[in-house]
């Protein structure tokens, strides 16, 4: 076993597609023993979303390492009791379902409590435990409309616009993980007690959505949509240039700034006595972008690049997938692991992030077939005797 920081930390993960289980991927990923509960016969949904490969989701691949796969029908009151049973002897139960939903299992968190007295229980849900809207259903891309992400994101002109991702489950899911691991700390080397972890998805959201509350809060303030640009700071954008890509320039440092003008041509804008700190460059917010635009219009993106490296200007591409692919800072950082999917057939997966310089993080195994660690969970861990086990598949209980 190679040595990674959560060597020893047993989890439970049960719920399925994003936010739960991304928090589920993170602690696996850094040696976490996760045992992630799935429907009978058909397993977590993301194994089937988004592109296939042989029947089996790309996504899947990245998402399940890691964890050990275990069938188990959880509206038969036999699998109920196991799941009480798995929970006995683990450090964290992590679960994603609609609230209410553990509470009709009889796997509450004082049910949980009653078998295992350090239990951390870790709950995801749109809405969070408690409050009026709690029992609502709630996806990411609710929540990121409730948690006033969706609000700002995209032109003023224009309806608003998702980020092309399921943000909201993947922000959910890291402050799950966070959360699991502090109140981990708060329990062994606090000597606390276990606890519930309750994050609701918008409330991740709402935890990224920087001033905006303080400037409403005092100043009636309401930031808008501004497409490329960012509300008060200046300059900060992204801009054409003549061969038909596009340049991110972040000039809203003082001195950059005065680099940033100087070098497209325009030293009365880097030298106006208005335009020194940032304050200023708002006021003449209009201007400033369209003197930028107007250079890099002229320009290749590899001129307008090299030309603001030169000026120690923080720039650089707008990347697709395929670009990324190919860069060699990426592949210096070894951001992509290749897996084998079969022997023969292997593919690109993101690394395991943060990197960690003594104990990294890393791929084991991808993820694993549906069901394919009963017999290790259920015969091993649980101890189950042979006819225990085979009665529970007769049953179509595994």
């Amino acid at each position: 076993m190679m040595n990674r920081p959560l060597n020893g930390l047993k989890v439970l993960e049960m719920g399925q597609l994003l936010a739960g289980p991304f928090c589920g991927s993170m602690l696996a990923g850094f040696g976490a023993d996760v045992i992630k509960i799935e429907k009978t016969k058909t397993g977590d949904p993301l194994r089937v979303w988004r592109k296939l490969h042989k029947g089996s989701s790309l996504w899947w691949l990245s998402m399940g390492r890691n964890k050990k796969s275990v069938t188990l029908d959880m509206t038969n009151p036999k699998g109920q009791e196991i799941a009480k049973r798995l929970a006995a002897k683990v450090d964290i139960l992590l679960e994603n379902f609609k609230p209410g939903t553990m509470e009709k299992w009889g796997m509450g968190y004082d049910d949980l409590k009653a078998v295992n007295q350090g239990i951390i229980m870790v709950r995801v849900s749109g809405y969070g435990q408690t409050g009026p809207y709690s029992s609502r259903p709630g996806y990411a891309n609710v929540a990121e409309g409730f948690g006033g992400i969706r609000y700002i994101s995209g032109y003023a002109d224009r309806p608003p616009v998702r980020t092309g991702l399921s943000i909201g489950d993947t922000l959910s899911g890291l402050h799950a993980a966070f959360g699991a691991l502090a109140a981990v700390y708060h329990r062994d080397v606090n000597g606390g007690e276990g606890q519930v972890v309750d994050v609701a998805i918008y409330e991740s959201i709402f935890n990224m959505m920087e001033s905006t509350l303080a400037e409403y809060d005092k100043l009636g303030v309401i930031r808008e949509r501004m497409g490329a640009n960012l509300d008060g700071i200046v300059p900060t954008s992204t801009h054409p240039t003549k061969d038909g890509k596009f340049i991110i320039i972040g000039g809203n440092g003082d001195s950059i700034y005065r680099r940033l003008m100087t070098k497209i041509g325009r030293p009365d804008l880097a030298e106006h006595p208005e335009m020194q700190n940032n304050i200023g460059r708002v006021k003449h917010e209009d201007e400033i972008y369209q003197a930028i635009t107007d250079w890099t219009s002229t320009q290749t993106y590899d001129e307008a690049y090299q030309a603001m490296l030169e000026a120690q200007v923080p720039t650089g591409p707008v990347y697709s997938i395929a670009d990324i692919a190919k860069d060699e800072q990426y592949i210096a950082r070894e951001l992509f692991e290749e897996v084998e999917i079969e022997p023969g057939d292997t593919v690109k997966i993101p690394a395991v992030l943060p990197k960690l310089a003594a104990t990294p993080g890393g791929t084991d195994w991808i993820g694993p077939k549906l069901g394919e660690h009963n017999e290790e969970i259920y015969r091993g861990f649980l101890e189950m005797t042979q006819a225990e086990y085979e009665d529970l598949i007769a049953n179509e209980i595994i």
